[in-house]
């Protein structure tokens, strides 16, 4: 964020609701004026004339700017009079970059940084150095510890999100992310999208919940809850920008047929997610399968955090092949160099695991870097040739 501050004259910080943007752009509250479009009578006086809101402004934070998109064509144009590095911070609980009269406003004159809730990482206050050692396979060798183990546990069922996390119970914490996804549908959407059949996205988000790393099929969901399948790939779009649920593409050495092979669909918090599966704690402990699926969300919310704090652009993607030959998370690096992440709930590793990661080391060839079998254990094993079993904790 200073970076871009200090030669861009706007800086769009990006994400989810609750997920800290404020407290992050209010650090430069002493050194620009601070406005929140959640006001209700600044809000109004925006929409009633942003050019003129603007034109007072030297140096702003302007935050949920969503509300009030006729305010970013006003920033286009004062921006475009005075060009000066670091003018405008603001802050967008949707991905306004995905909406066209947006990104067409702001094209060129804007840095979007995206801020997802808090990492494993963060948490722990450790470094993020996991695509360092998977891409050098230094694993550390020593163990860690079942305490760490079964904190990973309850963590993938808070999630990353401040106020669940301070929430001490876990009817407290399921209580605020109903009420989080409830306003997300009732008001936020409405920022956004103009939707017909609002009351159908409550279900909508219930069977994303349980598909959460699973292929997506439109026609099949659709026919659960009476929608057709353009109407449900709209819908999921609007929850993409709200920063609910993402589509992971398949990955394939033809480029262009990634564009056309089915996606997965996942939860970025596995604590939402969780939330409306109604997984608990005692659950996991009878029913893996459950948990698996919040597991592998957990895991993907985790590897785009890791991915957005390197400098370098890596695609994340799945593999499947016709004989349904699978690995859960694929990355590849600019230059194509490739490594495969299988997720285990389980504490044993088996030679078995590493099916899906041998099948895209024959395909892959020099470009493999290494496959890790994510599992929850306390130890770094190396089952040979570039294969690795990696504690959860390490990410």
């Amino acid at each position: 964020m200073r970076e871009s501050l200090a030669d861009t004259p706007a800086v769009l910080i990006n994400g989810p609701r609750q997920c800290g943007k404020t407290t992050l752009v209010r650090q430069y509250e002493g050194e620009m004026a601070y406005y929140s479009l959640d006001d209700p009578a600044l809000l109004g006086a925006v929409r009633a004339d942003p050019l003129g809101f603007v034109r007072r402004l030297d140096r702003a934070i302007i935050d949920e700017v969503q509300r009030a998109p006729d305010l970013l064509l006003a920033l286009k144009l004062v921006i475009d009079q005075d060009r000066r590095p670091g003018r405008f911070l603001i802050t967008g609980s949707a991905n306004l970059m995905a909406l066209p009269q947006i990104a067409d406003s702001l094209a060129g004159r804007v840095d979007v940084l995206t801020l997802l809730p808090l990492s494993h990482c963060e948490l722990a206050r450790r470094p993020n150095d996991f695509l360092s050692h998977a891409t050098a396979q230094s694993w550390p060798m020593g163990a860690s510890t079942a305490h760490r183990q079964a904190d990973i546990t309850q963590q993938v069922l808070v999630g990353g999100y401040p106020e669940m996390l301070l929430r001490t119970t876990p009817a407290r914490r399921q209580a605020w992310a109903r009420a989080y996804m409830t306003t997300l549908v009732e008001r936020d959407i409405q920022d956004i999208a103009q939707i017909d059949q609002l009351s159908q996205v409550p279900q909508l988000l219930s069977i994303a919940a349980e598909l959460s790393g699973q292929l997506l099929n439109l026609s099949q969901v659709g026919g659960q809850i009476g929608l057709n399948s353009k109407t449900v790939d709209k819908y999921i779009g609007i929850l993409e920008k709200l920063f609910l649920v993402r589509r992971l593409p398949a990955w394939s050495r033809n480029e262009l047929s990634r564009l056309i092979k089915t996606p997965k669909i996942h939860f970025l918090d596995s604590g939402l997610q969780s939330t409306l599966t109604r997984l608990t704690s005692e659950l996991v402990l009878t029913q893996r399968e459950r948990f698996g699926a919040t597991l592998e969300s957990w895991v993907f919310g985790e590897l785009l955090k890791i991915l957005s704090l390197t400098p370098e652009s890596w695609f994340l993607s799945h593999f499947r092949d016709k004989d349904q030959v699978e690995v859960d998370f694929v990355l590849e690096s600019p230059m194509r160099k490739v490594i495969g992440i299988e997720v285990k709930a389980a504490a044993s590793v088996q030679m078995s695991d590493f099916k899906g990661l041998r099948k895209l080391r024959e395909i892959t060839g020099s470009q493999f870097l290494t496959g890790l079998v994510l599992y929850n254990g306390t130890q770094a094993l190396s089952f040979g040739a570039g294969l690795w079993a990696i504690p959860l904790d390490r990410l």
